[in-house]
């Protein structure tokens, strides 16, 4: 399992990479609308990570990695749409969405390990 700094170091460079996505989208209101939001969730996914690696208790970090759940999960829903819709071909957007989603599984897991320990205090 990954520790925190290279958590931390993976999420950066999910939203760095789609920051480049985004900005690469023709210029069209569909792309357009759908890139605002994958931008929006692709770089909070790494902003709330960190926001979780600084939770004040066991609770509060389980809290905080739901949110980085939630935006993972919506990111790989709007890079689905732009394959969906033919905006983006999708093998330009196959190793992405596989760490999106393999981001949104190291959460998942992380959530339940926690929520585990938590239980047997």
């Amino acid at each position: 399992m990954l520790d925190k700094e290279q958590m931390k170091a993976r999420t950066k460079q999910f939203a760095l990479r789609v920051i480049r996505l985004v900005e690469s989208l023709p210029n069209t209101r569909t792309a357009d609308v759908i890139g605002r939001q994958l931008l929006r969730s692709g770089t909070s996914v790494g902003a709330n990570y960190r926001a979780a690696c600084r939770a004040k208790s066991d609770a509060d970090f389980v809290n905080k990695l739901g949110t980085v759940e939630e935006e993972a999960d919506e990111s790989v829903y709007w890079m689905e749409l732009l394959v969906d819709d033919g905006i983006v071909k999708p093998e330009k957007l196959a190793s992405l969405m596989q760490e999106g989603n393999e981001i949104l599984a190291i959460v998942v897991a992380s959530i339940k390990s926690t929520k585990i320990r938590l239980n047997k205090k």
